[in-house]
Order: structure tokens, then C-alpha cells, then sequence
């Protein structure tokens, strides 16, 4: 019996004409009756709560065919045990809901955020507390739209609401899978906040098939109906595979996988070669020593680095940055296809460029052997790190070498070459730009980053984390440089204050600061929260200690997670993870448009022009969700390949350590390749385990055995799933 009926808190009564119904006056197969038996039995228990058909395909997968699943559904509604509101399902025992304030002044509007559960919250303006909306009123909302909202008269203590108007769609495009499902063709989302199926009417399938990913287009939902309608716009090919998932992971955050066909006439229509009149208009680099540094497989080329000595103990070090500015003009439709797409997104196994591959790994990229374009700030230096002079201009460089990082890098460790002398002394100097940053209250977050080997078909056949040496934190350390030396000179500019496109990290927030101090106390390590320079320091001296602990990875990733983010703005508050009071984005203009945005502006400044701000915290504002959006594809790829790898491991046995506890399971990553699975609570045969919250732990009730985060344990890899990129595990037990 329901365990709601055992607890007086349904009717008894009808709850047993319910199920005499099912047994005797239901007409339908046997089949579908032992699924009418079954929601009957599952919606008593859910206290009116409202249910998708997506969640009931879940949770009865195993038991029932989705056709007989639908059909029970429908006979339940017919027989007015279920209520639909929406595309939502609930059993009403007869509770009143809330009413809505009918004073216009109590419409309000904001951005809806729909919750994996079904639920939203507005975000408004004019309303200092997120309004809750029960899924039965989003009257069609999905996340990310614009709406406007009733409040309800209500005894919560935050205010809730319910969406009368959608005011404009954040999207009319969705990626997911064709399922036919009681004669009708079902379009069933990936998206965990999108808990509706869409109907697909048969003549707006395309060549959409069963089983295959697709993009939909939403044609039309009328208020008081389950489903929206939609058409297939495009096919992506079978769940799973390699460039299915790829294009989907780019689709579904809003990046395009082709340029448009007035990019491509306007790429076409530019020069492979430089003019003369163009050299001569610009400083010449080209005898000055320079050279690139960039990873293996880069194929576009934003900087190099160029050194002389000027005197003993004073170096002239030049960073030059593609002039991309020069060629992509405001408002054409290159421009306008970079500041849509905003960034260019790293995948583990392609990159889809901001700027057309002509552009980005040709006219633009700085590869060695040709005569370049660049934008440049060249600083007169001493052995200490101290600039003594600096210079920003339109140059023409030559790059006389290319080097890996790796290949760079085993010059720093002793190998001889014609750069060696130059690479060592500005190996030199970025360490003292380094000391001096950390001694300024930097805090030096190194994160652990997974890499790929793929084979030719982009099979994953290992994995192993990136090393950061000397080679990679030599460049880092001088585009760091010009970046804070270009925003200090725009925006210490005597006089009207210049709009500027500033890169601005935030202090972090108190209540997260005291969240992981806490967190981190039960791994033993003591943090100093009192003053932004007190935390730095902390934060600096807690990752020396956790290197190469198991719970290395756990806690760099939450300490990320407690700073701020940074984004882009024209109102400079500083950045605080650097320590810089002006800093910005100059040195990577082919892969982001912040850094095109600042190019012209300095330019405009060295020209003594004057400034316009039109619609430049409108694109801040565009580039920093576009930046959040690429950091979130990528990591999608990167558990994609993870899920990949793993595939072809079932049954294996795995090194790990916790980190993560929750009700429903112990999260466990694979020492080695960092691959993150579930052991499902449930699994762990030796005892009933709990979550413990306020000890993020699972606790055995017979043993009293614990789970904490980042104890070590052995799992075997039990099942994976590519299209949900999910991991399942089995705790291996040992017994006394």
C-alpha cells in the first residue's frame, strides 16, 4: 500500500475504488492495466505533485513499454483520476492552490530559470527576492525566457508566482531525440530544464528518423495544452556518435558550425599578401629576434615574443599580437559574425574558430617564416622585471621559429639552440613578474586539465593531465604583462575617462568564502578569510599542500567555484585573482572579440581620436555569457571522451577517490584519468548507507562505516551511457 495511505494522509476510500476500477471496469490490454495499476499507485504516493511523461518514461523504462505507458496515461486522464496542467501530470486529492493578486501593480517581468525538477524562479528588477513558479504555472515558459508574472497570495516566505505572458522566447531551437510513442512521432528533448515532449506532426519529421538526434524548431504551444508543436530543421545523426554529440554540444550553446555564406564572399576577397605602402607605415620588427611559442596542434597563432638587448641589463621585450582589427572592419559581416559567435570553442578533438580559418589560421596567424600584420606593446626591461619604458604601436614582424611548448621547453631545461640565450634571460624575467604578482596578493589557482590521445576516427585511446613548466608560464607571464600595461594606459588617461573594455574579477562573496573554509577544515587545512589579501595568501598555501593529494583535484575545483567570476565591463573594479588594478584581454584577438574591441579602441587613443561607447557594456556583457557558454561546451567534450574512454573498459577494475556524496550515490573519480561516475547507494551491498549533510558523508546505519570525500577506494566500471554521458560504478567491497 501507498506509503501515503499507511500514513492517513490520502483517502483510503478512493484509493480502493481506484484500484477496484483497474481490476474490473478497465477494458484495455493486460499490459496496459498493470501500468494504470502502477501510476494509480505512484501518483497516490507523490502527493499531487506534478510529473512529466519524460520522468514517468524514467522511471518505468524497465516495467512497461512507453506506447502502453502513454495509453494509461490517457485512460487516467479520461477517467479524471490524473489532472494535466501543461505537459505536467498530477493525482488532485482536492487541496486548493494558491490565488493570484489580481492588482496589475503585482505583474511583474523578469528572466525565467527552469530547474531540472520542473520548477522556475523569475529573476526581475523589480523584485529583490528570486519568485518561485510552480511547474504547473509556466504556462508554457521555458527556461531562459523573458515573461511576465502574477503574484500569488501565499504563506511561503518568498514570493511565488505564476507566468501569465511569455514576453519573448530566449530560444526556438532545441537538440534531442525522435521516439514514437501511441502512433505519434515524440521529439524528447536533452535539455534537463526542458521536461516537456514536443509533437512532431509526420509531414514536419524531414528525414528525421526514430532513435536519431535532431534539432527542432518550436512552431507553436497553445496555452492549456500538454505539448508543444515542432519541425525538424536538421539532422545530426545516431545517439552517440562522435559527430552527433560534437555538433550537438555546440548547438545546444548557441555556436554555429558553419559561417554564412556573406563571411565567406567577404574572406574570399582578401589579399594573401602584405602592400608595401602597409609595411611602410608600420615600426619594423622584422631583423628583431622573434618567435612563437603554442601548444603541438595550434594552428592559429595570436602572439610572439620578440628580444634584444638594448645595454647591460636592459632588454627590449617585445609582445606582438595579431593585427586582426586591420582586416576585420567595424560592422561588416566578418565583425559581425565574430561578435555573435564571440569566442572561438575548444572541443578535444576540433576547434570551431570565432574568425573563418582564411583569417585565423592564415592572413592573421603569426606562424614563422612570413612577413606578419601585428599590434604590438614592446617594454624596455631590466633583470628584476621592472619596465623602464613602453611603446604600443602598428608593427611588421618575421618569426624565425615556432616552437611547442615541449620543444621550448627542453631549451629552459639545457638544450642548446640559436634562441637559447634569449629564451633563458626572459625565462628570467617572467619569474620575477611572477614573484611580484604573488607578493601583490595574486592567487595562484593551477587546476588540473585532462587531455586526449584520439586515434583517426576520434576515439579517445588515453588519457593524462596537461603539465604547466616553465615554457607555458614564460608566455603566460608576458601576455599578462601587455594585457595590464594596455589597460593602465587607456585607463590612467588624464582628463574624460575613455570607454575601455576591462577584464574585472570581483571579490568573492563572504558566505562562499565561509562555505569552503569549513569544507576545507575536514581535510584539515585551516584558512585565513579575514582580508582579500589574507585570503590570497591562504588560498595560495592550501594549493602547495594539496598537491598530489587525493584531494587535490576536489578542492582546486571548489576554490574556483568560490571566487567570482570574471567578465567583461566598461566600469573597472580591478582584478582581484591577479592583483592587477587595470587589466584587460589584448593579446588573443583571433580567437576573442574582447581583445578586437580593445584593439580599436587603443588604436583610437594613439590616434587621438575620440572614443564612442555605443553598445560597449551591451557587448561586454554578450562576450562574458558567450565565454561561460564555449568553458561549458568544452567541458561537455571533455566528460563526452571521458564516458568514451571508459566504454571500452566494462568491467575493470579502477583506483579512485570520493568527491562528491548525495543522497542517491558516492561520486568517485579514477585516479589517472580523472573520470568522474556514480556508485549508486543502493548498490552497496555490506550495509544501508545515509547521507549526512552537514558531514558530506555516507554513513552505514549496521556498521557505521563512512564514505567522506576524498577517501580512496577501489570501484568497477559497471555500465556508461555516451548520449547521457554518465558513469556507472560498483563500490568494491572488502570484507573482514
Amino acid at each position: 500500500m501507498p506509503k501515503d495511505v499507511v500514513n492517513g494522509k490520502s483517502n483510503r476510500f478512493e484509493y480502493l475504488c481506484f484500484t477496484f476500477y483497474m481490476t474490473t471496469g478497465n477494458k484495455s490490454s493486460s499490459k496496459q492495466s498493470r501500468a494504470e495499476h502502477a501510476l494509480v499507485n505512484y501518483f497516490l504516493q507523490e502527493q499531487e505533485r506534478y510529473v512529466s511523461f519524460k520522468q514517468l518514461k524514467k522511471k518505468f523504462s524497465s516495467r512497461f513499454h512507453k506506447d502502453d505507458l502513454y495509453k494509461s496515461v490517457q485512460s487516467l486522464l479520461e477517467s479524471g483520476f490524473l489532472q494535466q496542467r501543461g505537459s505536467q501530470f498530477r493525482h488532485l486529492t482536492g487541496s486548493v492552490r494558491s490565488e493570484t493578486i489580481s492588482d496589475a501593480s503585482n505583474l511583474l517581468e523578469g528572466i525565467i530559470e527552469i530547474t531540472s525538477a520542473g520548477h522556475g524562479y523569475v529573476v526581475s528588477p523589480d523584485s529583490e527576492q528570486d519568485i518561485w513558479v510552480n511547474r504547473d504555472s509556466l504556462n508554457t515558459a521555458f527556461d531562459g525566457d523573458k515573461v511576465r508574472i502574477a503574484l500569488m497570495k501565499r504563506s511561503r516566505k518568498k514570493p511565488e508566482g505564476r507566468v501569465v505572458e511569455i514576453l519573448a522566447r530566449a530560444r526556438d531551437t532545441f537538440i534531442g531525440t525522435l521516439e514514437p510513442i501511441g502512433g505519434r512521432l515524440f521529439f524528447i528533448p536533452d535539455q534537463k530544464n526542458a521536461a516537456v515532449d514536443f509533437i512532431i506532426p509526420q509531414d514536419k519529421a524531414g528525414e528525421g528518423k526514430k532513435g536519431e538526434k535532431v534539432v527542432v524548431r518550436l512552431t507553436s504551444w497553445e496555452k492549456g495544452t500538454a505539448n508543444p508543436y515542432g519541425e525538424v530543421i536538421r539532422v545530426l545523426g545516431k545517439v552517440g556518435a562522435n559527430e552527433t554529440e560534437m555538433q550537438s554540444i555546440l548547438l545546444e550553446n548557441g555556436f554555429r558550425l558553419e559561417f554564412p555564406d556573406d563571411v565567406m564572399r567577404e574572406t574570399d576577397s582578401y589579399p594573401d599578401l602584405i602592400p608595401e605602402e602597409e609595411a611602410l607605415l608600420r615600426k619594423d620588427f622584422r631583423k628583431v629576434l622573434t618567435f612563437t611559442i603554442d601548444p603541438e596542434d595550434a594552428k592559429d597563432f595570436d602572439d610572439a615574443i620578440s628580444f634584444r638587448e638594448v645595454k647591460k641589463g636592459l632588454y627590449e621585450v617585445g609582445v606582438h599580437i595579431a593585427d586582426v582589427t586591420h582586416y576585420v572592419k567595424p560592422e561588416s559581416a566578418l565583425d559581425k559574425e565574430a561578435l555573435l559567435r564571440a569566442t572561438s570553442v575548444y572541443l578535444v578533438d576540433r576547434c570551431v574558430p570565432m574568425l573563418h580559418e582564411k583569417l585565423s589560421n592564415g592572413i592573421c596567424s603569426l606562424s614563422p617564416g612570413t612577413d606578419k600584420l601585428c599590434f604590438s606593446a614592446v617594454f624596455e626591461m631590466d633583470d628584476e622585471g621592472q619596465v623602464e619604458s613602453e611603446w604600443f604601436g602598428k608593427t611588421i614582424i618575421h618569426s624565425g621559429r615556432r616552437y611547442s611548448y615541449e620543444d621550448a621547453q627542453e631549451v629552459l631545461d639545457g638544450k642548446a639552440d640559436d634562441f637559447s640565450d634569449a629564451l633563458l634571460k626572459l625565462n628570467l624575467i617572467a619569474k620575477q613578474l611572477r614573484d611580484q604578482r604573488f607578493k601583490n596578493g595574486a592567487i595562484n589557482f593551477e587546476t588540473i586539465e585532462v587531455k586526449f590521445r584520439l586515434d583517426e576516427h576520434a576515439n579517445p585511446i588515453d588519457v593524462f593531465v596537461k603539465e604547466r613548466k616553465d615554457a607555458h608560464l614564460l608566455i603566460e607571464d608576458f601576455m599578462l604583462l601587455a594585457n595590464r600595461k594596455v589597460a593602465e594606459f587607456v585607463g590612467k588617461r588624464k582628463g574624460k575617462e575613455i570607454p575601455f573594455v576591462y577584464r574585472v574579477h570581483d571579490l568573492p562573496d563572504d558566505e562562499k568564502l565561509n562555505n569552503f573554509s569549513e569544507f576545507a577544515q575536514l581535510f584539515g587545512y585551516k584558512l585565513n578569510f579575514s582580508t582579500p589579501k589574507h585570503t590570497a595568501h591562504s588560498f595560495n598555501k592550501m594549493m602547495e599542500k594539496i598537491k598530489g593529494k587525493p584531494e587535490q583535484y576536489m578542492l582546486e575545483t571548489l576554490a574556483i567555484r568560490t571566487m567570482a567570476k570574471a567578465i567583461y565591463t566598461t566600469k573597472n573594479i580591478g582584478h582581484y585573482g591577479l592583483s592587477f588594478e587595470y587589466y584587460t584581454h589584448f593579446t588573443s584577438p583571433i580567437r576573442r572579440y574582447p581583445d578586437m574591441m580593445s584593439h580599436r579602441i587603443l588604436e583610437q587613443v594613439l590616434r587621438s581620436d575620440k572614443v564612442s561607447d555605443h553598445q560597449l557594456e551591451t557587448k561586454c556583457n554578450h562576450c562574458s555569457e558567450m565565454e561561460r557558454s564555449a568553458a561549458d561546451a568544452e567541458r561537455t567534450s571533455v566528460k563526452l571522451k571521458q564516458v568514451a574512454f571508459m566504454d571500452q573498459r566494462i568491467g575493470e577494475v579502477f583506483n579512485g577517490f570520493i568527491s562528491g556524496v548525495a543522497e542517491w550515490g558516492i561520486f568517485v573519480i579514477t585516479e589517472g584519468s580523472y573520470c568522474e561516475g556514480l556508485v549508486r547507494m543502493d548498490s552497496i551491498r555490506s550495509d544501508f548507507f545515509v547521507y549526512d549533510q552537514k558531514k558530506h558523508c555516507a554513513k552505514g546505519m549496521r556498521t557505521g562505516k563512512k564514505f567522506q570525500l576524498g577517501d580512496k577506494v577501489q570501484v568497477k566500471l559497471l555500465k556508461t551511457n555516451l548520449a547521457k554521458r554518465m558513469i556507472d560504478f560498483l563500490l568494491v567491497e572488502t570484507h573482514e
